[in-house]
Order: structure tokens, then C-alpha cells, then sequence
């Protein structure tokens, strides 16, 4: 972007500024434009002109984008963010990129802060300096004087406040339930047909094996009973002999012969 002597211009985090020459100059063997600017407070700063862009000077806005800037300003939306760390990363990223509406969320951000809790230093300075430039900015552009202009920042940022509260306060509108459908009809399950399965024979049952006990314990087992059977000693009946009959016989028929009685016959006598 290019710019020609006597352009009104803004200068990042600096503010406004007015271009009195455009000069060159040698350093350390090179040699380069530059933007020789005097800012508001009488001081003066040489932009190199090759690096307008990353520096970010730009030209002042117009009349109608005041409109714009007062309108965003009183919209109501405000970032609060509670992590410090956080909040003065994202102010500080937003004051470097020379955007006045940029600037603008800064001041509405911080401004709203300040109601409900005390801010730090360095957050204080940056309050400060993001009003300095808003209203620098907008009293050069209207030829307006500072304190009009800064009662008009101070009533927007009032609305802006009052916008939030009402937003906040507002019920949310109930979702309208969505409609159920009826359930879909549940096929009755078709069940196929299973084929016959082929008949498997059985596997034939074989006969456990049966363990053939050794031969040679037996025998010794058999032997070995043979030898306790012939150390006992079964006893010797003795046989009693009986009575020869034809004494007996004799007897009986003397007895009926005579009538008398006979003796019974004595016993035998066991044998010895």
C-alpha cells in the first residue's frame, strides 16, 4: 500500500498519524525508503516502506465506516473470558493487528471486566490505550471534539452493556419435540429350511484293553501259599470203632427168648 505526503494514517497500537516526507536513507550499507510520520503527540516515526504491510499502517477510516464502528460497538456481544493468560493473549494479538475493529472488542471486553472485578496493571494500560485510539481515531475523522466524542463511546458501551443484560435474561425457546413415528409392522421371521443332515455311524466302541497281570507273581503267590499250607498241621480224627452187631443181635434174642432183661452192652472201649 502505498501513501503520499500528508495522508492521515494509523500507526498499530500507536495511533493516528500524518506523513510529512517520504525520504531514503543509507544503513549498514543499504539503502531504503521511508515513511516519516508525525504522531499526535508531537513525536516522530520512520516506517520502513517496504514494510508497510507487516507493520500494518493503514489509512484512517471514513465517515460511513464511523457508523459501522458505533454500531459494533453497542451490538451486545461481549467475549469474557476468566482465564487471564488466555484473555490478554487474545487483547494483545488484537491490538497488534491495527484493525479499529479490532480495537473496538478490546474495549468492550475490558470495559465490561472492570464493572464486575478490578483489573491488573497491564490490563488497565491496554483499557487505556485501546480508548486513546478509538476516539483519537473518530474525533480526527468527524473534526469533532475529544470529549463529544468520548461521552458518545461511553453511552454506546452503556447500551452495549444493557444489550447483554437483556439478551442474558431472555428464556430460551423450547424446542418443539419432533414428531414420533409410528413403528414400522415387524415381518415374522422367515425361517429357512435346514437341510437333513446326512447320518454319521457312530464310531465303533472298542473293547478296553484289558491288562494282563504277570505271570511270575502269581506263581510265587501260589507257591508261597503252598508252603503255609504244608507248615499247618490239620489235626487227626480219631475213628470210634463200633460194636460188632452179632453180639448185639445175641443178645436182643436171649432177651425175648428167656424174657429177661439184658444188660446193656458196655461201651467199646476207645481206641487207643
Amino acid at each position: 500500500m502505498a501513501f503520499e505526503i500528508g495522508d492521515k494514517v494509523i500507526y498499530p497500537n500507536h495511533g493516528l498519524g500524518v506523513i510529512e516526507r517520504i525520504e531514503t536513507k543509507t544503513i549498514i550499507g543499504t539503502t531504503c525508503s521511508f515513511y516519516q510520520l508525525r504522531m499526535a503527540n508531537e513525536t516522530t516515526v520512520f516506517v520502513p516502506v517496504d514494510n508497510v504491510d507487516g507493520v500494518g499502517l493503514r489509512r484512517a477510516i471514513t465517515d460511513d465506516e464511523v457508523d459501522r464502528l458505533f454500531g459494533l460497538l453497542g451490538d451486545g456481544n461481549i467475549d469474557s473470558h476468566q482465564n487471564w493468560k488466555g484473555r490478554f493473549k487474545d487483547n494483545s494479538d488484537r491490538m497488534r493487528t491495527g484493525s479499529i475493529y479490532d480495537v473496538v472488542e478490546v474495549l468492550k471486553n475490558l470495559t465490561f471486566l472492570a464493572k464486575s472485578k478490578s483489573l491488573s496493571f497491564r490490563e488497565k494500560r491496554m483499557l487505556d490505550r485501546a480508548k486513546f485510539l478509538v476516539v483519537s481515531e473518530i474525533t480526527e475523522v468527524l473534526a469533532l471534539k475529544t470529549p463529544d466524542v468520548e461521552l458518545r463511546v461511553e453511552q454506546t458501551l452503556e447500551e452495549c452493556f444493557a444489550a447483554k443484560a437483556r439478551n442474558a435474561g431472555k428464556p430460551r425457546a423450547k424446542a418443539a419435540p419432533e414428531p414420533v413415528a409410528a413403528p414400522a409392522p415387524v415381518a415374522a421371521p422367515v425361517v429357512a429350511p435346514v437341510a437333513a443332515k446326512a447320518a454319521v455311524p457312530a464310531p465303533a466302541r472298542t473293547a478296553p484293553a484289558r491288562t494282563v497281570k504277570a505271570a511270575k507273581p502269581a506263581a510265587k503267590v501260589a507257591v508261597a501259599g503252598s508252603k503255609v499250607a504244608s507248615k499247618v498241621k490239620t489235626p487227626v480224627k480219631r475213628a470210634v470203632k463200633p460194636a460188632p452187631p452179632a453180639r448185639v443181635k445175641a443178645s436182643t434174642a436171649r432177651s425175648k427168648a428167656t424174657g429177661k432183661a439184658v444188660a446193656a452192652p458196655r461201651r467199646a472201649a476207645r481206641a487207643s
